[in-house]
């Protein structure tokens, strides 16, 4: 039995597990913070990614005190963002915090999903196969 559970891990590790599938690399990347060069730390990381990876799926899940960052008014990063969205990248914000924070969908910078919870979704992710990312340093 013991080698039935081994050798199904070994399998499962090779065959798609770990952020990886038949149709490339999947990352979650989770940025909460309102640290500002942390915020500018993403999108380097993600653009080595990219560089590295280059069909890779991305999604970047903001909430909590990172809201400001995908503010069309506040955000220091706009167009670093923006850039990345299009080269398809996903940045997913929170409506728990945005209904907590007092944001509007129209405070957002276009071309942001919206989602109910974002620690569920980035749960959601890690179960459907995505590597997760804490942002940052």
């Amino acid at each position: 039995m013991k080698k039935l559970i081994v050798l199904t891990l070994l399998a499962l590790s090779t065959f798609g597990a770990f952020g990886q599938s038949e149709k490339g690399h999947k990352i979650v990347f989770q940025m909460a913070t309102a640290d500002e060069k942390e915020q500018g730390s993403l999108g380097r990381q993600i653009n080595n990614v990219l560089a590295y990876w280059p069909e890779a799926k991305i999604e970047v899940v903001v909430h909590s005190a990172a809201i400001e960052y995908m503010m069309k008014a506040k955000s220091v990063d706009k167009e670093n963002i923006e850039a990345l969205m299009s080269r398809d990248v996903t940045f997913a914000v929170c409506r728990n915090t945005m209904k907590r924070k007092g944001v509007s969908e129209e405070e957002i910078i276009d071309g942001a999903v919206f989602v109910p919870v974002g620690i569920a979704e980035i749960v959601e992710k890690q179960e459907n196969g995505y590597a997760y990312i804490k942002a940052g340093y």
